[in-house]
């Protein structure tokens, strides 16, 4: 039976250290900060100059699966420098080969970039492409918040793009319509009492429905959840 090896328990050096390592290893730390820091720059320098929030998911990817390889040879005293550069010049090369498919072959750029996809037409979701998409009502409202959209009605179309942007297009003040209320202390509010002469609107998916019978679902999605509709205008 393998004996219970002891630990030296509150060892500044090795709460500091670690076991073995001499302080005089902070000296090779700050080499090796310094020089992987610098060639990170230079990668980054070399995948363009858009923002993080602009990143797509290959770009993404990318910048993953370069964190161990610039990360582990700053502080680890056995994780040599030239492999993890080595790991550099190879995903550097992958990186600019595959840039290269994508602007030759749409089906390449495709498969790495994806492509955009309407949420909203016609200032109503389009429920089946948004259930695809990873995203949270909050979040697309949240998006159509931001630029001053206060019910769905407002918007002609928007586009998830990419990078994870929404895109959107909005009608003219002259023809806004009726649509689904996304301001939080509306939406988190369903009716319970339906009037006739109201234009109610889906809570789910926009769906639009005059003088509702509260035990009927909506058409499109199933769900039974309604708000009264909006038709005011954007305010700019």
């Amino acid at each position: 039976m393998k004996s219970e090896q002891s630990v030296d328990l509150f060892n500044v050096n090795r709460l500091l250290m670690g076991e073995g390592i001499p302080f005089s290893f902070l000296a090779e730390v700050l080499l090796r900060t310094t020089v992987m820091f610098f060639i990170v720059l230079f990668i980054l320098r070399l995948s363009g100059k858009r923002g993080i929030k602009q990143l797509s998911v290959f770009e993404l990817a990318i910048i993953i699966s370069l964190g161990s390889a610039a990360g582990d040879p700053m502080f680890y005293e056995d994780v040599a420098l030239l492999p993890a550069i080595l790991v550099f010049v190879i995903v550097i090369s992958l990186y600019k080969l595959i840039t290269y498919l994508t602007g030759r072959f749409e089906k390449v750029e495709e498969f790495v970039e994806g492509k955009p996809v309407k949420l909203i037409e016609h200032g109503k979701i389009l429920y089946n492409s948004f259930r695809k998409e990873s995203l949270a009502y909050d979040e697309l409202f949240s998006q159509l918040r931001q630029q001053s959209v206060s019910h769905l009605g407002q918007v002609q179309s928007a586009y998830l793009e990419t990078s994870g942007d929404l895109s959107i297009f909005y009608f003219p003040d002259a023809e806004v319509i009726s649509g689904l209320p996304i301001l939080p202390d509306i939406y988190e509010t369903p009716c319970t009492e339906f009037h006739v002469g109201t234009t109610y609107s889906c809570k789910h998916c926009g769906e639009m429905k005059p003088d509702l019978h509260p035990s009927k679902p909506c058409d499109v999605c199933g769900e039974n959840e309604w708000l009264e509709a909006s038709d005011e205008l954007r305010l700019k």
